[in-house]
C-alpha cells in the first residue's frame, strides 16, 4: 500500500530551473535559502556553496535593495569559478519590479524569480508592478515561483472573501476562508501571468502557512485546483526539534499523497548554528519515506539498560558523520552508494539480526563487556573487531564495500581523506 501511494504522485507540469527539473516526472527537489546579507558578496557566495555541497539543489537569496541586486551577478561569477553551478533564485518583495529593471545583470544571473503577490503593491499599482515582474521573467526566459504566504496575504482579496462568506446561509470558519484566499491568490496570480505571456511550464506555485493542519488543507485544495508544479514548505517552522517535527509532520502527509515537487524545511538556526541542517532534514525526510536517496542510512538502536556504555553511541555518531562527509566524493564515483543501509547496534538482543538485514552492520556486545563487535556484510558474518580502533576499522570496511560493490574496473579506488 505504501509503495502504491508514493508511486501515485500528482502529475504536474514540468518546469526547468537552470539545470534542475522541477515537477513532471522529476525527483522531488530539495532547496534552501541563505541568511546572509546578499550585498556581502563573499559571505553569500560561501554560504550558497556550502548549502549546495550539502545537497541543496536550488538556493534562494534575498534581493531586497539596490546593493543586493548589484551583488547577484558577482555572486554567480564567483560560484562558477568555484565549480558550483547551483541555480540561484531571487526572492523579491515590494520593489522587485524596480530592481529587475535597474539591474539587468541581476535579472540575467538568476535562474528563477520568487514573487509574493501579497506585497507587490496596492490597488492599481499591484497589477502594474506584478505585470512588470512577469514581463521581466518573459524577457529573460526565467521561471517564476508565485509564493503566497499567509503572513502577507492580499488583504483586499481576503476581505472580499470574508464579506462573501458572511452572506451565505452556512458560513465557513475564518481559517477556512483564509485558506481559500491563499489558494485563490496563487491561482489568480498564475492565471494573470499566463495572460501576460508567461508559459505554464515557467510557473511554480506555493501557499505557505505556519500551522501543520492548515498547510495540509491548503495544499490538498491547491493540488486539486491547479496542475502547476508546487513548492512545499511549512513557513516559520521554528527552531530545533520543534521545527523539524512540525515540518516533517506537515510535509510527510502531503508527500505521501503525491503532493509536492520541491521542498524546503524552514528551520530557525540557533545562534551561530549550521544553515545546512535544513538541507539534511529535507534529504532525510525524503529518504526515510523512500522517495529519494542522498546518503547511506544508519540504523542505530536507541540504547537501554543493556547499553550503558557510550561505545556504540560514539560509533554510531562517527560513522554517520563519516558517511555524510564521504558522500560528496562517492556521489561522483559511486552514486549508488546513497542507497546503502548501515547498522550500528549496541547489544546482542537485536544487534546481530539488525546487522544481518543491513548491507554492512556491526553489533556491540552491550554493558560490562570488552568491545568485541561482529561485522556482517550482506547478511554474512565477515569479521569481529576488538580493541580501541573499532570505529576506524569499521569505516575502512564500509569504504572497501563501497568500492568493491559499486566500483568499475576502469575506476581508481578513492582513498578516504
Amino acid at each position: 500500500m505504501i509503495a502504491t501511494t508514493i508511486k501515485n504522485r500528482r502529475r504536474s507540469i514540468a518546469v526547468t530551473v537552470g539545470n534542475v527539473a522541477v515537477g513532471g516526472d522529476a525527483p522531488i527537489v530539495v532547496q534552501s535559502m541563505t541568511n546572509t546579507d546578499t550585498a556581502d558578496v563573499e559571505a553569500t557566495t560561501q554560504q550558497v556553496a556550502t548549502l549546495a555541497r550539502a545537497g541543496s539543489e536550488l538556493v534562494r537569496i534575498t534581493v531586497d535593495r539596490e546593493e543586493a541586486a548589484a551583488a547577484v551577478p558577482h555572486i554567480r561569477d564567483r560560484l562558477m569559478v568555484m565549480g558550483v553551478d547551483v541555480p540561484l533564485v531571487g526572492d523579491f518583495h515590494y520593489i522587485g519590479h524596480k530592481l529587475l529593471e535597474n539591474h539587468p545583470a541581476c535579472a540575467e544571473a538568476l535562474a528563477k524569480y520568487r514573487i509574493n503577490p501579497g506585497n507587490v503593491g496596492f490597488r492599481e499599482k499591484r497589477d502594474r508592478q506584478y505585470g512588470a515582474m512577469i514581463e521581466m521573467a518573459i524577457r529573460y526566459d526565467k521561471p517564476v515561483r508565485i509564493g503566497v504566504n499567509w503572513g502577507s496575504l492580499d488583504q483586499e482579496l481576503l476581505a472580499h472573501l470574508m464579506d462573501e462568506n458572511a452572506k451565505v446561509a452556512a458560513p465557513k470558519e475564518a481559517a477556512a476562508v483564509m485558506r481559500d484566499a491563499l489558494v485563490a491568490s496563487a491561482i489568480n496570480s498564475a492565471t494573470r501571468a499566463e495572460e501576460i505571456g508567461l508559459g505554464r511550464d515557467r510557473i511554480i506555485l506555493s501557499c505557505k502557512v505556519s500551522e501543520v493542519q492548515n498547510l495540509i488543507a491548503v495544499y490538498r485544495d491547491l493540488a486539486i485546483k491547479a496542475d502547476y508544479a508546487l513548492h512545499l514548505g511549512l513557513t516559520e517552522a521554528g527552531m530545533g526539534s520543534k521545527g523539524i517535527v512540525a515540518s516533517t509532520a506537515a510535509m510527510a502527509v502531503l508527500l505521501q499523497e503525491g503532493i509536492g515537487d520541491t521542498i524546503r524545511v524552514s528551520l530557525t538556526p540557533e545562534p551561530g548554528g549550521d544553515r545546512t541542517q535544513e538541507v539534511i532534514v529535507a534529504q532525510e525526510m525524503l529518504q526515510t519515506m523512500g522517495l529519494r536517496s542522498f546518503a547511506p542510512m544508519v540504523t542505530a538502536c536507541p540504547g537501554c539498560g543493556r547499553t550503558t556504555s557510550t561505545v556504540f553511541q560514539e560509533l554510531a555518531q562517527s560513522i554517520q558523520i563519516y558517511l555524510r562527509d564521504r558522500m560528496p566524493v562517492w556521489r561522483d564515483a559511486y552514486p549508488e552508494a546513497a542507497s546503502l543501509n548501515i547498522a550500528v547496534m549496541g547489544c546482542i538482543v537485536n544487534g546481530p539480526g539488525e546487522s544481518k538485514f543491513a548491507d554492512v552492520g556491526i553489533s556491540l556486545p552491550g554493558t560490562g563487556e570488552q568491545p568485541s563487535a561482529p561485522v556482517f556484510i550482506d547478511g554474512e558474518k565477515h569479521v569481529t573487531l576488538r580493541g580501541d580502533n573499532i570505529s576506524a576499522e569499521f569505516q575502512d570496511i564500509v569504504e572497501k564495500y563501497v568500492v568493491d560493490r559499486f566500483g568499475k574496473s576502469d575506476q581508481t579506488t578513492i582513498t578516504a581523506q
